[in-house]
């Protein structure tokens, strides 16, 4: 769903917006727009009841919406992000494939105090999340 919002030309050559709560669907494989609720004119919206609005609809999908955080609570300041997400893909990947248990039964007999499996599996993720590598391709 989205918010929209359509031009009228009046007689006397002013236009008139006019606001309108739509929601795209498809028809016999066309994409529609259908009008679920017209809002009325642009320059006559309530936009404080709009807030409300919004401010309910995100209470509802989130369920705090979107406010001040607990009372009393210290500041939060984030510092430092990493992306993680990828890893974390790949590693179930890794896992599911079972190259994990393959590497533990080929290395297993060795007296490695590095736990390769995982030192080839930082390698292999590293080289899948690197952004400008291509395969095949060398870097100089």
């Amino acid at each position: 769903m989205y918010l929209r919002t359509t031009q009228r030309r009046r007689k006397d050559g002013s236009t008139v917006r006019y606001v309108q709560l739509a929601h795209n669907q498809r028809v016999k494989g066309n994409t529609q727009a259908k009008v679920l609720l017209n809002l009325g004119r642009e320059d006559e919206l309530d936009l404080d009841g709009l807030r409300r609005l919004a401010g309910s609809i995100t209470r509802f999908t989130d369920g705090d919406g979107g406010g001040d955080p607990l009372p009393g609570a210290p500041e939060f300041e984030l510092t430092e992000s990493r992306p993680l997400g990828g890893v974390w893909l790949l590693d179930g990947l890794w896992r599911a494939l079972g190259v994990d248990r393959a590497l533990e039964r080929v290395l297993g007999p060795r007296r490695f105090t590095t736990d390769v499996e995982r030192v080839l599996f930082a390698l292999v993720a590293n080289r899948a999340l690197k952004r400008g590598l291509r395969s095949g391709r060398r870097e100089h």
